[in-house]
């Protein structure tokens, strides 16, 4: 039995091992493309005619502060129409409504369509739109976005190079320092955009379009077979046809486009989970297309990366679980070679610390202050395992579930409050119970550490009982939180 734990073990941490130091990849590309600028080779020359789309469900808290930044974007009128595409069931819609007379008056060309269905959520709201859509560029903002006023004026002069499909600004974050869970996924998506996109970018590797604060062609969106409802990442799936089919991404960045984090564990919680499902169904559907295609041999690898990292979360999740055990194991047999060999398992944290560092270095004066955060950072990951491993089995058993939008608030600053709003979801799910379990599992694996004192594997044991630890007791704080 000891020695069957042991190889589950081994393969779970060869796995991690194996992800976690791509980290060292993309900061071998990430030196070595430092002074590659993206720049505009051929400019724009004349301002095309742009159809801004705000795909909305449920949104009154930020409806009007959507449209109302939208509306102030520097762009002629005569060349600029906006579409609120709202699929909304609340009082949404007569938020909306209201907001756009006003805009009509003030002689905005913006149009409120209302399909009457969800069918195809997010992706059947987009390519409904795009149908009717009279710009030559579509860009596309969600509701918890506020863009600033020169955005079409920093990603329109791309378009000068007919091979461009698409165009993606970096995410800011206007609430990353409203709580420890907005600074740690402020960390987080920095990492993805400074180091990620920014990386593969110039490197000539697939991006994605990240499903907002981007500007497509519109021939682009309608070559590689316009917007499919079959994942829940259509803005990855749509991606990769384009760049399958030629197109070519741009990423800036230097420009950004600021945005509402998810306040409270559960909004969170529900993002991850299809970002996480929606990226394993993609991967099912994309990579053979991937493989089968032209493209050079280490886009290829890169891709194959980027569309099945998610499949690290069950080996997470298997590896918090047989850690404890493997205490116990250690101290009763001649197991020590083992565990000698498990240790170079540190070079994949020494590979993620440094990915999330030179992000925040990249970007940030008070880089020293974000970065010590990552410890936590690292700790609420291993706490999503239970999450996002059933994401990616759902996903890999071809379970189809609805899109769950990611709630938003208006929640900008310590003035501001997610608590008595509409929207919080106060449901005690049954992985919430499950991370509980892990919580005092995994404490039980602290205790044992310090017992035997086998203070290499505290470091680990303590990651996974402090992560599950906070995703479950956030999770039943918030659902007996008042209303």
């Amino acid at each position: 039995m000891d020695e069957i734990v042991l190889i589950a073990y081994f393969i779970s941490l060869f796995i991690l091992f194996v992800f976690g130091l791509h980290g060292f990849t993309m900061l071998f590309y990430y030196r070595k493309t430092k002074d590659v600028k993206n720049v505009p080779l051929n400019p724009l020359k004349e301002e095309g005619n742009v159809t801004i789309q705000l795909p909305l469900y449920n949104e009154l808290y930020v409806v009007e502060r959507l449209i109302d930044y939208v509306c102030a974007i520097d762009y002629p009128k005569d060349k600029l129409e906006i579409q609120v595409l709202d699929d909304s069931t609340d009082e949404t819609s007569q938020i909306a409504a209201k907001k756009i007379d006003e805009k009509k008056k003030e002689g905005f060309d913006i149009v409120h369509i209302r399909r009457g269905t969800r069918e195809g959520f997010k992706a059947g709201a987009l390519k409904a739109g795009l149908a009717i859509a009279k710009g030559e560029y579509v860009a596309i903002f969600d509701a918890d976005f506020a863009p600033k006023k020169d955005f079409l004026k920093k990603t329109l002069p791309f378009f000068g190079d007919t091979k461009v499909g698409m165009v993606q600004t970096r995410w800011e974050h206007l609430n990353g320092d409203y709580s420890l869970l907005t600074k740690a996924q402020a960390l987080a998506l920095d990492g993805h955009f400074v180091i990620e996109q920014n990386v593969r970018n110039k490197a000539g590797f697939f991006i994605q379009f990240n499903g907002t604060g981007g500007i497509w062609r519109k021939s682009c969106i309608v070559d590689a077979g316009n917007w499919h409802a079959d994942t829940l990442t259509e803005d990855m799936d749509l991606s990769y046809r384009a760049q399958l089919n030629g197109w070519r991404f741009v990423f800036l960045k230097e420009e950004t486009s600021p945005a509402e984090l998810p306040s409270e564990i559960n909004a969170l919680k529900s993002q991850q989970f299809r970002w996480t499902k929606g990226a394993i169904e993609t991967s099912k559907k994309i990579l053979p297309l991937v493989w089968k295609s032209k493209v050079p041999f280490r886009v290829k690898m890169q891709a194959t990366y980027h569309l099945t990292c998610n499949l690290a979360y069950p080996f997470i999740l298997l590896a918090a679980i047989l850690s404890v055990p493997l205490v116990f194991i250690k101290n009763s047999g001649p197991h020590e070679l083992y565990f000698a060999v498990s240790s170079v398992f540190i070079l994949a944290f020494i590979s993620t610390f440094l990915f999330y560092l030179y992000a925040q270095k990249d970007i940030r004066t008070d880089w020293r202050k974000k970065i010590v955060l990552y410890p936590l950072f690292m700790a609420g990951s291993m706490g999503f395992a239970v999450n996002n491993s059933r994401a990616v089995i759902e996903g890999l058993l071809n379970r189809k579930s609805e899109f769950v939008r990611t709630p938003k608030f208006k929640v900008v600053d310590n003035k501001d409050s997610w608590s008595n709003k509409k929207y919080v979801n106060r449901k005690i799910e049954l992985s919430v119970i499950v991370e509980l379990i892990m919580a005092v599992y995994c404490f039980v694996g602290v205790v044992a550490s310090i017992y035997f004192l086998e203070l290499a594997s505290l470091p680990f044991q303590l990651l996974f009982c402090v992560g599950f630890s906070i995703v479950s007791i956030s999770s039943l704080k918030q659902a007996y939180s008042k209303k």
